[in-house]
């Protein structure tokens, strides 16, 4: 066989190979393009529907959701609380629509992925692994946030209060999810975790009331003096000054203890919260001008009386003289043998 013969042999087995090699080509290409096909029109036929269902339904849960939250936020600046109230609701109703939105998309996700035929096994284990690990590492921050969450839904305090908690007193400055912030009365700003609170003392809610106790002496008349703080109390209640803080008539009552030459005389106020205080002054700065002016002296638990009954104007110093030894050990002189020589 010549070398023409060969590459003519040659020739022709590489046509025949081309030609063999694109028949099957087109064969593959041809039942790619078919099954492409029969997967389109499947997809278009059972899929598309469920995912057009999938989506529709996930916009009508995003957009109620807006709507609920953008409702709650304009009912709370309709209904006239204060700033304090309308920025915590705004924040509650922000964690609801950004958490809700986050649900409804992973859901909506999932139920896409097992429209199109994925297999969500792996995937959703693997989640629960991940989301378990996260749990586990961040479960102080978890439980700061579902405190923080309760403490919104149920308005346990809110911006501006007076408040105790985790031990500390003061007014909260800021709500969050995760920390609250409270400034104590000296200026102490304190970022407290939320699932550090367990106890909430809150000052500001609904009315305070507090009790002065005015110490008059045994020698006074107690009905007299009974009236007489009833008079301040009222004048102090009916002053323009404090007429609006007052939410009821203060109340005295009466002697509840004598210790000494002391008669205890308590007054109630029932205030506005955290308006206790300025009535409180008022009143005391007036009892001391009543009594001066009324001649009375205030209670004293040192303050003795004579057997007789007559008030004895003796001071605490000079009692304590009266019961002074006969002999000041100070003043004996030492001993100037020395026992332990025998002398």
């Amino acid at each position: 066989m010549t070398v023409f013969e060969n590459a003519v042999n040659f020739k022709i087995f590489l046509m025949t190979s081309i030609s063999q090699t694109s028949i099957t080509l087109s064969k593959i290409v041809d039942q790619l393009l078919n099954k492409w096909s029969d997967d389109s029109q499947e997809f278009v036929r059972t899929a598309m529907p469920r995912l057009i269902v999938i989506a529709l339904i996930a916009f009508f849960l995003s957009h109620l959701l807006r709507l609920i939250t953008s409702r709650m936020t304009h009912l709370a600046e309709r209904s006239g609380a204060g700033p304090g109230r309308v920025g915590e609701v705004k924040t509650l109703a922000g964690v609801i629509r950004a958490t809700g939105l986050t649900v409804i998309t992973l859901i909506s996700a999932f139920m896409a992925l097992d429209a199109m035929n994925f297999h969500l096994a792996p995937l959703l284990a693997s989640a629960g692994v991940a989301g378990m690990a996260i749990g586990l590492a961040a479960q102080n921050i978890v439980r700061d946030m579902f405190n923080g969450f309760l403490i919104l839904v149920e308005g346990q305090f809110s911006v501006g209060d007076t408040v105790r908690i985790a031990g500390v007193s003061g007014v909260v400055e800021a709500l969050t999810l995760r920390k609250t912030i409270v400034r104590d009365a000296d200026g102490t700003r304190y970022v407290i975790p939320n699932s550090q609170i367990t106890t909430v003392a809150n000052f500001s809610a609904g009315y305070a009331t507090s009790t002065v106790n005015i110490s008059v002496d045994f020698s006074a008349n107690p009905d007299t003096v009974a009236e007489m703080l009833k008079k301040i109390a009222l004048d102090v209640r009916n002053d323009d000054a404090f007429s609006k803080i007052f939410l009821d008539d203060p109340q005295v009552l009466g002697v509840d203890a004598m210790k000494g030459s002391q008669m205890i005389f308590p007054v109630v106020f029932k205030t506005l919260p955290t308006k206790q205080y300025a009535p409180m002054r008022e009143f005391q700065r007036r009892v001391r001008l009543a009594f001066e002016e009324n001649h009375l002296l205030p209670g004293d638990p040192y303050r003795v009386y004579m057997l007789d009954g007559e008030l004895a104007a003796a001071s605490i110093r000079s009692h304590h003289e009266g019961l002074k030894p006969e002999h000041d050990a100070t003043t004996i002189k030492p001993q100037e043998n020395n026992p332990l020589a025998g002398e």
